[in-house]
């Protein structure tokens, strides 16, 4: 017998992220769209729309997907949103809590310049969450075809650290579209063979 996901309406304020950023061009881009929702298929994009959290100390929920998604909700002044729980670790202390998140990769602890953080970095409220250019300059390249969809988690982040340490930040911020024919490049060169969702030329 198949489960029907079991939802809950969150307010978006107490919602608490598991990364440290997000691609803030990439949350614009849903503010807009969302901006283009009016009435019942408002009610119906939210409804189809679960954000999966994961039961923290105190019950609290902490996002495991969808981060660009609840930021730009919450900038648009949107006051809760459903969620689904995939797993609860409500009964761990908070230490425990984080080092048992981290080693099933529902984490991202990695600053705006791709740097490992402590826990403690990672922001309390969505809000918080910090901008990392490279990771909306990720998100445009799958969207144009330069990777495929992937199920590994936080994999637009392996290919924002593979675009970073290749393209110049100036080039991301004051020319993002040449920055992404420069990301398109990389992405079907052999270079970026072992990033999730490659789908480059081979010689099969």
């Amino acid at each position: 017998m198949i489960r029907e996901p079991i939802y809950k309406s969150t307010p978006l304020k107490e919602l608490r992220p598991t990364q440290i950023t997000v691609g803030l061009r990439e949350v614009d881009a849903k503010r807009r769209r969302w901006r283009e929702k009016h009435g019942k298929k408002a009610g119906e994009f939210l409804a189809s729309h679960m954000i999966p959290v994961v039961l923290g100390p105190e019950e609290r929920r902490y996002v495991t997907d969808h981060h660009h998604l609840a930021r730009a909700l919450h900038d648009e002044g949107v006051k809760a949103v459903a969620t689904t729980v995939v797993l609860d670790l409500s009964r761990l202390d908070r230490d425990a809590f984080w080092v048992v998140l981290d080693n099933l990769g529902l984490m991202h602890p990695f600053d705006a310049r791709g740097r490992r953080q402590p826990y403690r970095d990672i922001p309390g409220s969505i809000d918080k969450l910090a901008d990392d250019p490279y990771r909306s300059l990720a998100g445009e390249l799958r969207r144009i075809g330069g990777y495929a969809k992937d199920t590994t988690p936080f994999s637009e982040f392996l290919w924002a650290d593979f675009l970073r340490r290749r393209i110049d930040r100036k080039e991301v911020d004051g020319h993002f579209e040449r920055a992404v024919d420069a990301a398109l490049k990389l992405a079907k060169s052999g270079e970026a063979d072992y990033l999730p969702g490659w789908c480059g030329p081979t010689d099969d």
